[in-house]
Order: structure tokens, then sequence, then C-alpha cells
């Protein structure tokens, strides 16, 4: 029996000892683990909460990273690594790894709304943290998308053990900022951007739908973890056949998925106050804390993440915090950083070795600000690093866009003969001869938009395939008008946002004005490199709607456009026009009417004009 029951024992060790990985493993040999620590906010709910510090540092400094995703050690019975290969890098290095879940998630007690509300969680986070006696009180935060988003609000808190931030692919943070209402990316020149659609269908919280009860303690929670992981199963669904759907207030509800914020979020208009109670970050909040932006030309959060860095630089509190904002600029989509490859492929297009050894600047960045050290990467770091597509290279500059970019102007011509890529219609240097105004028309069907064809996007599931791809397959369509300039005569740098200014005028109380930028090497192909969307009730200004009248020509002002490409002798730049990009944006019904609850579209006839009276024209920032 002795013998028995110690084999039994053995079994029973080794079942256990099974389930550990060699990451587990490894990161235990150098760090303290606490799992399910449950930190007590202000109000009495609990955030679940995972530590991994040092072994042999007494007071750590803390690289923080707080998330709405899933990061339990198990998931459907099986352990998951890549936690712990995030908190070994860190530990190595000598930080505290800490990860929570956002209020609501998972493990963590109370609702959860997108963007963490309430705005204090984060504050208490860190003031839990700063003052454990194995911290030295410098904090740190880190992460990328949604565990990036709502680092820039928290920091206007100011709480003084935050300091430090490396925050990616960080746009649905911002709210407004310069140019830009995007509201967290729900928006783009007022149309709705239908990633949060897609993205909601499999985050957003049923409020009907199984939690474990408040109060339980660390043990049971850490019992539950490996059995019970507090992740949904939703039914496998295409994001082509659920965007689809009208009315776009019903979408997810049409497909029996869960119900929760979007139901209240696609209500709001661009100014609704409710944006303003949550975790957004706007131009009006302070900022203070040195910060790395990491950013990339095919997310579709580039445009207003570049605002942002220049606006923290410009107003951020003190001359410390405004003289230590670095921006670093890949040509990947959202969040790819460390997956590009010596020959890095975004969608179609090669653009080269984008491969960068991300990690040492990140911890190299924490070491300066969380240890008091000086590494030589990030003293000798230019303002901003930035890669250009065409030439496939790093470039370093001390400004965004770079000081010595110049706004050329490239005006819209045809003889009215500009729909298709097999049309007529040209970008020229000047507005003479373009007295007489051929206007170019597009009729627009919402029952038939044209349909996003790679792009800046990200979270849109099947219906979007982010990057860069050749659009003449979308070209021959008649409701895309096509203008192309002369080919270049020499290598020419375009790096900064990009502006364009189109005369509209339509059959439609409403409708939209798409633009696409485009490469077009001598062969043909024609790679898009940003595209930008306006919805013509919100031309002047996104606080009133304000419809057309047939006859009357408006002036559309787009959102500005970003990049970085080099446009080799011989390649060509191109711009499309339309009226739809979808589902990457909402299609406008051109009713006039609450775009959100309508079922029922009408055709648009809208007509583009350029002369000089009407000088539709697009600003591109060429590097001198």
């Amino acid at each position: 029996m002795r013998y028995r029951f110690a084999f039994l024992l053995l079994l029973l060790c080794t079942c256990v000892r099974a389930q550990d990985s060699q990451e587990y493993l490894e990161l235990a040999e150098i760090a303290h683990i606490e799992q399910k620590v449950m930190v007590e906010m202000r109000d009495g709910k609990r955030l679940a909460t995972d530590v991994y510090r040092p072994k042999n540092v007494d007071k750590a400094p803390i690289i923080f990273s707080r998330t709405p995703y899933q990061f339990n050690g198990y998931v459907k019975g099986e352990e998951q690594t890549r936690t712990y290969e995030r908190a070994y890098e860190a530990v190595s290095r000598g930080f505290a790894y800490v990860v929570q879940n956002e209020r609501g998630r998972y493990f963590s007690e109370g609702e959860w709304d997108i963007l963490g509300v309430p705005l204090t969680d984060g504050y208490d986070a860190i003031e839990w943290m700063s003052t454990q006696a194995w911290s030295n009180g410098k904090v740190g935060l880190y992460g990328c998308s949604s565990t990036a988003e709502w680092q820039m609000a928290v920091a206007s808190l100011g709480h003084p053990a935050l300091r430090a931030m490396v925050p990616m692919g960080y746009g649905a943070g911002v709210g407004r900022v310069g140019d830009y209402m995007e509201q967290g990316n729900w928006y783009r020149g007022g149309a709705q951007q239908m990633l949060f659609t897609s993205w909601l269908y499999q985050v957003q919280h049923d409020p009907l739908a199984p939690r474990l009860q408040e109060g339980l303690s660390q043990a049971d929670l850490q019992r539950l973890s490996r059995f019970y992981d507090m992740a949904p199963t939703y039914p496998d669904i295409s994001s082509t056949e659920l965007l689809s759907t009208l009315p776009v207030s019903d979408i997810i509800k049409a497909k029996q998925g869960p119900t929760g914020v979007y139901e209240d979020m696609i209500q709001r208009k661009p100014n609704d106050p409710a944006w303003y109670e949550g975790g957004l970050y706007h131009d009006d909040m302070p900022f203070d804390v040195p910060t790395f932006w990491f950013t990339s030309w095919y997310d579709v959060s580039i445009s207003p993440n570049l605002a942002l860095f220049n606006h923290v630089r410009e107003n951020a509190v003190s001359e410390q915090s405004r003289a230590n904002q670095y921006l670093w600029i890949a040509p990947t989509l959202h969040c790819a950083y460390s997956r590009a490859t010596q020959n890095t492929i975004v969608g179609e297009r090669s653009v080269g070795d984008a491969r960068y050894d991300y990690d040492a600047l990140v911890y190299g960045f924490f070491d300066r600000w969380l240890k008091n050290e000086t590494p030589e990467i990030i003293d000798t770091l230019a303002r901003v690093t930035y890669y250009s597509m065409g030439s496939n290279e790093w470039q370093t500059t001390s400004a965004w866009p770079p000081p010595s970019a110049e706004l050329v102007d490239f005006y819209l011509a045809s003889a009215g003969d500009a729909n298709t890529m097999y049309g007529a219609g040209t970008l020229v240097r000047s507005l003479s001869g373009t007295a007489e105004d051929r206007p170019d028309t597009i009729v627009y069907d919402p029952m038939n938009p044209v349909k996003s064809y790679g792009g800046n996007v990200c979270c849109t599931g099947d219906a979007v395939k982010g990057g860069s791809y050749d659009q003449r397959v979308m070209e021959a369509r008649n409701d895309i008008l096509v203008y192309t300039s002369e080919p270049f005569t020499e290598d020419t740098e375009v790096s900064g946002f990009v502006e364009s200014t189109l005369y509209l005028s339509s059959d439609a109380k409403d409708t939209d004005v798409t633009i696409k930028l485009i490469d077009v090497d001598p062969d043909g192909a024609a790679y898009n490199l940003d595209e930008t969307i306006q919805r013509v009730r919100y031309r002047e200004g996104y606080e009133k709607e304000v419809f057309m009248e047939a006859g009357e020509v408006y002036r559309i002002d787009l959102t500005p456009m970003s990049t970085s490409n080099v446009f080799q002798a011989g390649h060509r730049l191109r711009v499309e026009v339309s009226s739809s990009n979808f589902p990457r944006f909402d299609r406008n019904l051109n009713t006039g009417g609450d775009n959100v609850t309508e079922s029922e579209g009408v055709v648009a006839r809208n007509v583009i004009h350029h002369s000089a009276e009407y000088p539709s024209v697009v600003r591109v920032p060429v590097v001198r």
C-alpha cells in the first residue's frame, strides 16, 4: 500500500507539473509570480491583476499593461504562454511586469464599457502598484491597440508615479485632436468606421451573460481559472455578411449577437456629450509624461496618431515632457511591428526589410525613465524615425512632417470623362487651361457601394484585408473617378499630411465623398497609400448638420491623409474619388435622414467640379 500510495502521489505530481509550460518554468526561476491578485478600486470593485517581479531586485520599477483582452493562464483548458513570454522579457531586464484586466472583463469585477470607464480605475491601479513594498515607485505604461488606448486619458490625471509611456497603435484613445474628430476611431470625417461594429460583436458583454460572483478569494479565483476562463465562444460569422446588414443600428441584434455598449454608441453623433465622459483623450486635457509613440502607415489610426504626437510635443505641461516625446512610424499593419521580415509584404506590396529591434527601443526608453539609466540607443535617438516606402529605408527627422516638406498642389482635371482607369482624368500642376468647368459625375447607389480593397484598417475580420493592393481591380467601376499625374522625372519623397479639397454638387440632400492616394508604377500597378472620407452634412463642422440643395456647388475639405512614399522616377501619383468605401466606412443612404436607423437608400448623382472657379486639388508634402 505504501508503494502504491507513493506511485499515485508521483503520478499526481507529474500530471500537475505537466500543465506547466517551459515558458512558465523559466519565468518562475527568475520571478515571484502572483496571479489573480484582486486590486480594489475606489468604489470597491476589484480588478484581476497578475504580478511578475524579479527575485533579485528589492524594489523594482514597474511596466504596466492594462487590457480588455484575455491573459488568463488557461484558455479552454490549454495553458497559454504569451503573457509569460512578455513577463520574462521585462523581469529579465530588472522590471516588474503587471498585467490587469479592465473593469468587467473576464475575472475583473464591475461592468465593462469601452475604454474602461471610469477613468479613475487607471489612476487607482497606478496608486496601488507604486505603493507596494516591492516597488521603486515608478510606473511605465506599455501596450498596443486596446492595451494602449486608455493611456493618454489616464496620463491627464497626473499621477506622480507615472513616469513614462509606450503606446502603440493607440488611435482609439483619441477623441478630438487638431483636424480630427474621430471619437476613438468611431468616425472619420463624420462617417462611421465599421471596425468597431465587427469588434464589438466579439467583445461587448451581454448583461445577461453568466458572471462569477463578486468577492471571491484569490485562492478560489486561481483554482477556477484553470478550467473556467470566462471567455465566451461566439458563433462563426462572416464580417462581410455582418456589416452588410441594414439598418446599421441593428447589425449585431440581427445576427443574435450580444447586446451591450454598441447599441448606445451607434446612436451618438460626432459631437455627442457622451464622448467626453469616458476614457478618450481630447486636446483640451493636460499631458505631462515622456512618451515613445509607435505608429504604422497601414493602421486605421495613423493620421490622428501623428496629430496627437504633434499636439503633445507642443502643449505638454512641462519643458521636460515636451522635450521627451519620440515618434516611430513603421510600414506595417495595425500592431504588426515585430512581424516585419527581410521582405515585408503589406497586402500585395513589398516594402523591403522593415525589421527593427523594438525590444531594445522599448526597454531602453523604460531604462531611461524608470531606472534613471542613460542607454545609448535612447540618447542618440532622433525625435522622429520613419520608414519611407518606395525607397524602403528608415529615415530620421526633427519633427513631423519633416521641416523641409513643402505642400505641392495637384489639381484635378478632365473633360468630364474621368470615370474608370480608362478615362482621361489627370492631375495637373497648374490651373491654366482649366477655366471652363467640365465636371465628372458619380452615380452612387448605396445598395451597390464601392467595396473596400486593401487600406489602412484593422479589426474588420474577413470584410477588409488591410494593406496595399493593386487598385486596378477596382478602377474598372464607373462610379470611381481616376486622376493620374505625369510620370515623375526623378525620385520624389512625399512625407507628411496630404490635404484635399473637392467641389461637389448633388441631387441628394446628403452624401459622402471619398478619396484614395495611390502610387502607380511604370507597369501600371496602382498601390494604395492612404484614404479618407467626408460626410457632406458635416462639411461645416461636427457640431451641426447642414444639408445640400440641388444646383449648389459646395467646397468639401476632407480630413488629411498621411504617408511617407518615394515616388521613383517613372512612377505617377494617382487619386481615386468616389462616394463610398464600404465596409471600411458605413455607406451613406443619401436620404438626409438618420443614416443609422434607415434601411432604404436613394441613388445620388454626385458631380465633382474642377476649374479655376472650383479648384479641386490634392496637396502633397514633397520633401526637398
